[in-house]
């Protein structure tokens, strides 16, 4: 209710107050018949029930008055929330411009306590450039008004700021004075400052751009013929080799593919392709070094451009790899006159810084009617194929194609991917073949030997996959899957029974596997992790390590002599190292070959062969091991020259853990 309502009910109230009063004093002075006694009583009352009627109403405008009262303070203070909350600078001043009101963060922009604030003039608080510019702003305008000046917190330096006035009212539209919005528009002006300076940088950098794009255009204008020269040679260059001027890969499989093509067409076209490889030629270009490389295979381009037709095509696919293609040839005899004849050229010496360098060429050749070729790249797999075997029949030799040759590379592929599959499914196995001890009979170690579980043909032994192995580079995991299997086994064996029986575990090492870098520390880990003494170890290796002759390797033996680890070279006898490298390699056991006592008794020279080791062990102060002990005739015989130990089937075949520890548990005696 208004306060209008409030002060007619008082006035009302006070209205029937007096007139009760009134009746009350004139009943006191005179006396009244009985009938106006009634009559005035009646009005009485009736201006008591007026007067009720008017206190409830005036009760009810109290409630309705403390409810509004309620709602006007809480919105006051929303308001107050607002105004100390807001994320700008609020104040509020009078006509004249001193402050009554601001919120925090006005105080913080100005640099005072909002109590100080309070009124203080708010233009103490312009910059001083800017103070005739608010004076006049602040007599001229009337309801709004925003613009920008500078702002001087107290103690600080100005900062520019936007300004928002508004008029402020009393009820009766009477303007009492002026709300001000500040901002900080620091970082605004920063950002428009540095775009500006961007965009004057870019007009700059277009200027200078298109004084640039248009000496471009003239120099452009000025190699159009220079690029058509290039692109010449260009062309040249993606259809020849760099080097020696012949074919590229790109031009000879173009031109091959024509060739095969052609040959659909017409059924007694022949062709062939001759894949030539340089024997030895890694040897002579890390001897003679890279530039005298190049210079040989320049001259080798040469001399097989000799031995062909112009309808021929010669090419280099890369490093001393040669390919011909022979076109429109009558048979087979022609492609061998060609090979032939590139053998003869490439049996002359070469001269090369004064120096005669010979060579030789493994050729392999692939004819169109051997195959129904539909891609060059098959053709050139094949001819790569019959180089491979004419490598491995002793270089220096050429080889035609066959089926037969496709099969075993199909079937050594499949076994490659086989031996990747079986690490990944745990194929292989490790079995254990014992070393008796020919002194007294009894078991004195075993060696480990590998073997796969090959799910469709059985158990493989190594000699059908290591030498894919080592050339696969699958040889190291295996390798060191086997050593520490090996090593477990025995420890295991060792915990359980009496280590005095158990004194050597055997285990193979490729030559391939003394290339890894960290072999020693590969060895370490594994005797640590699987708890062996390095004593009990044996690593056996073939004689083709002692013929390497290298240093690295040498320096490796040492480690492994000084680690405590035993060595043992393998089938002795059957290889071709040197008396006097063998004399300086740390070892400390020679195993004469199963050859040698296999044929001891058909064959007189075998028993002096195994003689001369023994003494030969004797003499190098190392213990003998003779394989391939399998009737007891050999065993006397070997026990009457005192070697030292014996293995083979005689005493037991390689046998799987399980059937091994039943044999350590029988403890036999031979």
């Amino acid at each position: 209710m208004s306060n209008m309502n409030v002060d007619v009910f008082s006035q009302r109230i006070e209205k029937l107050h007096s007139k009760i009063q009134e009746l009350l004093e004139c009943n006191i002075t005179k006396t009244n018949s009985e009938q106006q006694i009634i009559i005035d009583a009646q009005t009485i009352i009736d201006a008591f029930e007026e007067l009720n009627k008017v206190i409830e109403e005036l009760l009810t405008a109290s409630e309705e008055l403390k409810v509004t009262r309620t709602a006007v303070e809480k919105e006051r203070q929303r308001y107050q929330d607002l105004f100390e909350f807001a994320p700008d600078g609020y104040l509020v001043t009078n006509m004249v411009g001193t402050i009554q009101e601001a919120n925090y963060v006005a105080a913080t922009l100005l640099g005072v306590q909002q109590k100080y604030l309070v009124g203080k003039p708010l233009i103490l608080f312009i910059a001083q450039q800017d103070r005739q510019s608010f004076r006049s702003q602040m007599n001229n305008f009337q309801e709004r008004l925003n613009w920008e000046l500078n702002l001087k917190p107290r103690g600080e330096k100005p900062f520019p700021a936007m300004i928002k006035a508004s008029a402020v009212y009393k009820l009766q539209e009477k303007q009492v004075g002026w709300r001000w919005l500040l901002c900080n528009i620091s970082e605004r002006k920063k950002t428009e400052e540095m775009l500006h300076r961007a965009y004057d940088e870019l007009e700059i950098r277009v200027v200078e751009r298109t004084a640039e794009l248009v000496k471009a255009n003239k120099k452009l204008l000025n190699e159009i013929t220079e690029r058509k020269r290039a692109e010449s040679q260009l062309l040249h260059l993606a259809f020849h080799d760099t080097l020696t001027g012949l074919a590229n890969r790109a031009a000879f499989m173009n031109r091959l593919s024509h060739a095969i093509n052609y040959s659909k067409r017409h059924s007694d076209y022949l062709f062939a392709v001759l894949f030539i490889d340089l024997d030895r030629f890694k040897l002579i270009n890390d001897s003679l070094g890279h530039l005298n490389g190049d210079q040989l295979l320049l001259a080798t381009a040469s001399r097989l451009q000799i031995c062909v037709r112009s309808i021929d095509t010669a090419a280099r696919l890369g490093g001393d790899e040669f390919t011909i293609l022979l076109e429109g040839i009558q048979d087979v005899s022609d492609v061998i006159t060609v090979a032939e004849r590139i053998q003869q050229e490439l049996a002359l010496p070469f001269e090369l810084e004064g120096q005669e360098v010979f060579i030789t060429a493994s050729i392999g050749i692939a004819l169109s009617s051997t195959v129904s070729y539909k891609h060059p790249e098959e053709v050139l797999r094949d001819a790569d194929t019959a180089m491979y075997q004419a490598k491995m029949q002793g270089r220096a030799r050429y080889k035609l194609f066959n089926s037969d040759m496709y099969a075993n590379a199909l079937a050594k592929l499949q076994l490659e991917t086989d031996l990747r599959r079986a690490i990944e499914r745990l194929e292989f196995r490790v079995y254990y073949q014992p070393i008796v001890s020919l002194t007294n009979g009894s078991i004195l170690g075993f060696e480990a030997l590998l073997r796969w579980q090959h799910p469709e043909h059985g158990l493989l032994n190594p000699a059908d996959f290591i030498s894919l192995a080592e050339e696969t580079g699958l040889i190291f995991y295996i390798g060191k899957w086997v050593l520490h299997e090996a090593c477990r086994q025995m420890q295991a064996w060792r915990m359980c029974h009496d280590s005095n029986l158990l004194e050597k575990i055997s285990v193979n090492l490729s030559l391939k596997q003394f290339s890894q870098p960290d072999l020693i520390e590969q060895i370490g880990q594994i005797l640590h992790s699987t708890g062996l003494d390095a004593g009990t170890l044996t690593l056996e290796i073939t004689e083709n390590v002692i013929v390497a002759n290298d240093d690295k390797i040498t320096a490796t033996f040492l480690q492994l002599r000084e680690m405590g680890i035993q060595l043992s070279i393998d089938d002795f006898g059957t290889g071709h190292s040197s008396l006097s490298r063998l004399y300086n390699f740390p070892i400390s056991v020679l195993k004469i070959d199963r050859s040698f006592i296999s044929l001891m008794s058909a064959n007189q020279n075998n028993l002096e062969i195994i003689e001369i080791i023994v003494t030969l062990a004797r003499k190098l102060g190392v213990d003998v091991l003779a394989e391939g002990v399998e009737t007891k005739e050999q065993l006397e015989f070997l026990r009457n020259l005192k070697c030292e130990y014996g293995q083979g089937h005689f005493f037991s075949v390689p046998l799987d853990s399980s059937s091994a520890e039943a044999l350590i548990i029988a403890n036999p005696h031979w």
